[in-house]
């Protein structure tokens, strides 16, 4: 039963009814688990499960200087995208060039654009984009839609078979990013409906208002689909060499370090346009050089059930190299896997660490690039 001291998502009932046991997420109750962690993990690797994903945030911002905005918030040149395509990846910056949230802005038109933002900072990057746009003298309107919308999320090979199966036909021709409104799913109709995903499978991203939303969750059921909570969620974007916030970026300068130590790639970072908050701290990082890199960690056959968990220390013989970000056990590669910030002397790939927890105790990993499970 969700705690009544967070915020609720609008399905919670739902997930009650399908057993889900509940957590705490960046201020909200989220459903974790209905069968197990592992279960949920692999039927999105080969099948097809569905999220409820509705903690994050959904934005909606127009006016005629809501490109400019854009552009001046975000590393990536968002004006640029597609209508009907989401922007790809892009970072808002601080001023000391760390990263305040990751996110994708979809263009429905000119003048109009929507945007998911982490759960932990929706009301962080509101405030951000409307004192953005008040120092600069630019017109536009912020919408909360959160509350508006159910976000759910399909995800797995067999993703556009049920986007199919509920009546989307043109599932399998949409491209990746592209999206399209007013949806009719079977008897229900969606506000949004996206190619995208953050597992690392092909997937759907779908928006609809919490009635409408409910028919769709039910329909994928019946059609498949295994409900996954966002314990999973977790352990697939590690697999992955996703970042989440508060673990792999942040606002503190002590605790993380510059933004581009995360290479993010995937074209986060458009070094050819100029003006956009963060920017003088952000090419200073670039013609210095960076101390620390993210790399990713997959620990050896002889500890395999070692987890590397956050705040682990790095070791290279007695000298301390680095630290975990965030780890889990890989339910595909069977073994502990993780992310960390490795002084550059020492990220060679392939190259073996000793992780250390809190207590002295130790495993041995190997320094892999992303993703850590490789893709056919």
């Amino acid at each position: 039963m969700p705690s009544l001291s967070l915020k609720v998502i609008q399905l919670a009932q739902l997930h009650e009814g399908l057993g889900a046991s509940f957590g705490e997420f960046a201020g909200w109750s989220v459903p974790m688990i209905y069968t197990s962690t592992v279960e949920e993990h692999m039927a999105v690797r080969t099948s097809v499960g569905i999220f409820d994903i509705s903690h994050m945030g959904r934005l909606r911002l127009t006016g005629d200087d809501a490109e400019e905005l854009l552009d001046v918030v975000f590393t990536k040149k968002v004006s640029a995208t597609k209508q009907g395509f989401m922007s790809g990846p892009t970072l808002a910056l601080t001023e000391l060039a760390r990263v305040i949230d990751d996110e994708m802005w979809y263009r429905v038109s000119d003048s109009e654009w929507l945007a998911v933002p982490n759960a932990a900072v929706t009301e962080r990057m509101k405030a951000h984009l409307l004192q953005a746009a008040s120092s600069r003298g630019l017109k536009v309107k912020l919408e909360d839609l959160t509350s508006t919308y159910v976000m759910l999320a399909i995800q797995g090979p067999r993703s556009v078979e049920v986007m199919e199966g509920m009546g989307l036909k043109e599932a399998g021709s949409l491209k990746p990013l592209q999206f399209i409104n007013d949806v009719q799913l079977g008897d229900a109709k969606a506000f949004l409906v996206s190619r995208s995903g953050w597992t690392g499978e092909d997937g759907f991203e779908v928006w609809a208002e919490p009635g409408q939303a409910e028919r769709i969750y039910r329909r994928a059921l019946e059609l498949g689909a295994k409900p996954v909570g966002i314990a999973a969620r977790d352990t697939l974007r590690i697999e992955m060499g996703f970042v989440l916030g508060g673990n792999e970026y942040g606002e503190d300068p002590l605790r993380f370090p510059c933004a581009l130590s995360l290479r993010y790639g995937m074209g986060a970072i458009d070094w050819g346009k100029s003006g956009f908050i963060g920017e003088t701290a952000l090419r200073a990082c670039r013609r210095e050089g960076v101390r620390w890199v993210r790399v990713g960690l997959e620990m050896k056959k002889s500890s395999a059930r070692f987890i590397p968990r956050g705040g682990y220390r790095l070791k290279v013989d007695d000298v301390d190299v680095g630290w975990v970000t965030s780890g889990t056990f890989s339910p595909v590669l069977q073994r502990g896997v993780g992310q960390a910030y490795i002084d550059v002397r020492y990220a060679l790939l392939g190259e073996s660490v000793a992780v250390v927890d809190e207590r002295g105790r130790s495993g041995e990993a190997k320094v892999e690039d992303f993703p850590l499970i490789k893709r056919k």
